[in-house]
């Protein structure tokens, strides 16, 4: 049966190939036979039609010119870089709760007896996580007493956009004033000035370039980014868009009692990425990858949605991000809106087919049938699930019938870089270049989910053999993964 469906699929996807060599066959053979005469009369045809024929030839050429200045400005990427964090971050969950101990002792956080169980819920939080033992925690929290200042914030975000943009100019020699459009993306953390501002001010940015600052959007701001860069490049020729996404983990450490609010704690971790796009041409040789689709739902309408991930005040007054008992229901009910939306623009014409046979047979003959679940392994090489938490990669692993390889990006970027919200989806991208295995022609699907609720996807084809850049974050670990994860 597996062979069957693997040979319809082939037929589906090359059917247009295989009529048109066939029709191309037939007008070979028709041509073959063909007289002198027959080429005169169909010359002397041509003349006695040539106001007609010229009319045509115009209306032919206006249409193409249209069409060429009508459709979309292809997007490429030219390269992308992720922050690597100084090795005297890395924090184990030993030295986590170690350090949480001390903190408690110092009375910032859980002063009573009673409240001795958050210490062991703390540790099977993070020992569940997926989270290895060499993630990134900033500096202002390896402090006692814990430096959660504006100032510290600040130092922790300036480090890790500027130094992602420096790796990523260096890479690709660009200079900064060619850049014309700067996107930057923090959910939680925008001081004034904005982000953005701080990286025109640092590498002295022209004064007519496109800024924009996205905040409160969540782990899935990233793609929201790449999708507001993709839709100025379509306005703005022959230009750069340089995108950052980060999130700062120094401000938001929460320090109370709520459960649901420790669970970020937990998870989140220090890390950001620079991506360079080019509407240019001549950017085509050098690029990396092509931007293909971009699809993003929304459904922050139902209250629901709205209220499943919140950053509100607890019942002392410790401001946190709550986590609902909604988030699963809403977050599988937001993937299967955007899966809907992505699948007819990727999936090859045998999986629209047979999706459209099994809706009909639901719908009409035995409503008990269940949905088919589209192959999406036969749309995408390549899967950057979202590292948001073990519970999220296996989840869509299973929804998605997908094998233990095609997630290892995620599950190891968990494991080595925790959650770094929205850039968690381009240190995956970077491992799986780092392991050899993009390959020219190859397809990338970008997921990632966040509060709102929103899930986004981004849609990449390789342009080459894509071999890892300059400062990797994965270039000094890759030898050891990936890794068995016990749980």
């Amino acid at each position: 049966m597996k062979n069957v469906k693997m040979f319809f699929n082939y037929f589906m996807t090359h059917f247009f190939k295989l009529c048109f060599l066939s029709l191309t066959a037939a007008i070979a053979m028709r041509a073959s036979r063909l007289s002198t005469q027959d080429l005169h009369n169909f010359y002397l045809y041509l003349q006695s039609n040539f106001a007609s024929l010229t009319i045509f030839s115009l209306c032919l050429a206006l249409g193409s010119t249209m069409y060429l200045m009508a459709r979309p400005k292809p997007v490429y990427l030219v390269d992308f870089c992720c922050y690597l964090p100084p090795s005297h971050l890395k924090a184990s969950i030993q030295k986590i709760m170690h350090h949480v101990r001390l903190v408690r002792e110092l009375g910032m956080c859980w002063e009573g007896k009673e409240d001795d169980y958050l210490m062991d819920f703390t540790e099977k939080i993070l020992e569940r996580s997926g989270l290895g033992q060499e993630t990134y925690v900033p500096e202002g929290l390896h402090r006692l007493p814990l430096e959660q200042t504006m100032a510290a914030s600040r130092k922790e975000t300036e480090e890790v956009i500027l130094k992602a943009v420096e790796n990523l100019l260096r890479n690709t020699g660009v200079s900064p004033s060619d850049i014309g459009i700067l996107v930057v993306n923090s959910s939680t953390f925008n001081p004034t000035p904005s982000l953005s501002t701080i990286i025109v001010n640092r590498y002295k940015l022209r004064s007519d370039i496109k800024s924009l600052n996205l905040g409160g959007m969540g782990c899935s701001a990233g793609v929201i980014a790449i999708d507001v860069a993709k839709s100025l490049l379509q306005v703005h020729r022959n230009t750069y868009a340089l995108v950052v996404s980060t999130e700062n983990i120094t401000q938001n450490l929460y320090l109370g009692n709520n459960k649901s609010m420790l669970v970020t704690n937990c998870l989140f971790r220090i890390g950001g990425a620079a991506v360079l796009l080019s509407n240019l041409s001549k950017d085509r040789k050098r690029a990396k990858y092509k931007l293909v689709h971009t699809v993003r739902v929304h459904t922050g309408a139902d209250d629901r949605s709205y209220g499943c991930a919140l950053q509100e005040e607890d019942e002392d007054g410790i401001v946190g991000v709550s986590l609902s008992k909604d988030l699963p229901v809403v977050a599988a009910r937001t993937l299967k809106i955007n899966i809907a939306t992505l699948g007819p623009l990727v999936l090859p014409l045998s999986e629209k087919l047979l999706f459209f046979v099994t809706f009909v047979k639901k719908k009409f003959f035995n409503p008990k049938i269940r949905h088919y679940m589209p192959d999406f392994k036969l749309a995408f090489e390549h899967f950057c699930i979202h590292a948001g938490g073990r519970a999220l990669i296996d989840e869509l692993e299973k929804n998605l019938h997908l094998s233990p390889l095609h997630v290892e990006a995620s599950r190891m970027t968990l494991h080595r870089f925790g959650n770094t919200s929205s850039s968690s989806i381009w240190y995956e991208l970077a491992y799986t270049e780092a392991k050899g295995r993009m390959k020219k022609g190859d397809r990338i699907w970008q997921i990632a989910l966040g509060s709102g609720f929103k899930c986004n996807s981004s849609v990449w084809v390789a342009l080459r053999n894509v071999k890892p850049s300059a400062n990797n974050p994965w270039e000094d670990c890759l030898h050891k993964y990936p890794v068995e994860i016990d749980i």
